[in-house]
């Protein structure tokens, strides 16, 4: 449940930095990805791509973190 639920944070934490709300694109159009050695990425589909062009987002850095009873996360979108 925790992987889950940092997972959304970081969904909603894309959706803030470029200015939109929940609802502003299906979440299963911001995927968290994860890298062979354990570092997390986003790749970003349809709308949510759409939305990131709009803005100027030429890439991300992102932060997870969380315990049994706490998830956060830290989404920087970097223009071009």
């Amino acid at each position: 449940a925790e992987r889950f639920a940092v997972r959304y944070a970081a969904k909603e934490a894309v959706l803030k930095a470029v200015g939109a709300g929940l609802g502003a694109c299906r979440l299963r159009d911001i995927e968290v990805v994860r890298a062979e050695a354990g570092a997390p990425s986003l790749a970003l589909h349809d709308t949510a791509a759409a939305l990131a062009a709009e803005h100027g987002v030429a890439g991300w850095h992102i932060s997870l973190s969380h315990t049994a009873t706490m998830a956060e996360a830290v989404v920087i979108a970097v223009g071009g």
